[in-house]
C-alpha cells in the first residue's frame, strides 16, 4: 500500500484552515451577539418611553374569543 505525503499533508492543512475559520467566523457571530443585545432588557424606561406591559393589568369584559379575535385581526 502506497501512501502519499503530499494528499496528506494537503488533506492537515485543510483539516487546520478549516478549523480555524471556524473558530473566527464563531468568534465574530458571539461578538456580533453581545453587541446587539441590549445589556438590560427587562430595566424601567428612563424618559419619556413607557413600558406599555404589565403582567397584573386588569382586563375587560371581554370574551376570549373576542380578545384572540381582534389579536389576529389587529396584531393587538
Amino acid at each position: 500500500m502506497v501512501l502519499s505525503v503530499r494528499k496528506w499533508v494537503r488533506r492537515i492543512t485543510f483539516v487546520l484552515l478549516l478549523s480555524i475559520l471556524t473558530l473566527i467566523m464563531y468568534g465574530g457571530c458571539r461578538l456580533a451577539a453581545t453587541w446587539i443585545v441590549p445589556s438590560d432588557p427587562y430595566r424601567i424606561p428612563q424618559g419619556h418611553a413607557l413600558k406599555v406591559f404589565h403582567p397584573y393589568a386588569v382586563v375587560d369584559d371581554t370574551s376570549l374569543f373576542e380578545r384572540l379575535k381582534v389579536f389576529y385581526w389587529y396584531g393587538e
